[in-house]
């Protein structure tokens, strides 16, 4: 089966929004493949407001998620796989859920260029 996460994502930004709160994802800034301002991250980690009124062009896909938005007035394009999410949360009273932020997987990791690539023979297993 495919990942729960994007829709727990999904679905709780709805709730929160819906409860007149302010979204807020708590993403692991160090992960592979995250782009925020370095400079607003604390510990490894950066509090993003992902409200409609503090993000502009926001999308929201089975792996990604990103928005354009303004760190100190300047813009940024920040992009964040939704595995470097750590938490969804709402500012005003800070319900929500935390999630374990994962590693790559071997499709999403960095290949090593140095080692070629071994294919072995196919494998077939008979199911009866």
């Amino acid at each position: 089966m495919t990942s729960s996460r994007p829709y727990l994502i999904r679905a709780l930004l709805e709730w929160i929004s819906d409860n007149d709160c302010t979204p807020y994802l708590l993403v692991a800034a160090d992960a592979d493949g995250v782009a925020v301002p370095k400079g607003h991250a604390q510990d490894g980690r950066i509090v993003l407001n992902v409200s409609a009124a503090a993000t502009r062009n926001f999308q929201l896909d089975d792996t990604v998620v990103e928005f354009d938005s303004r760190f100190s007035g300047e813009p940024f394009h920040v992009v964040a796989p939704l595995r470097a999410v750590a938490a969804v949360y709402a500012k005003e009273n800070g319900e929500g859920m935390a999630f374990e932020v994962e590693p790559p997987t071997k499709a999403q990791a960095p290949k090593d260029e140095t080692q070629p690539e071994r294919r072995g023979a196919p494998a077939l297993k008979l199911v009866e």
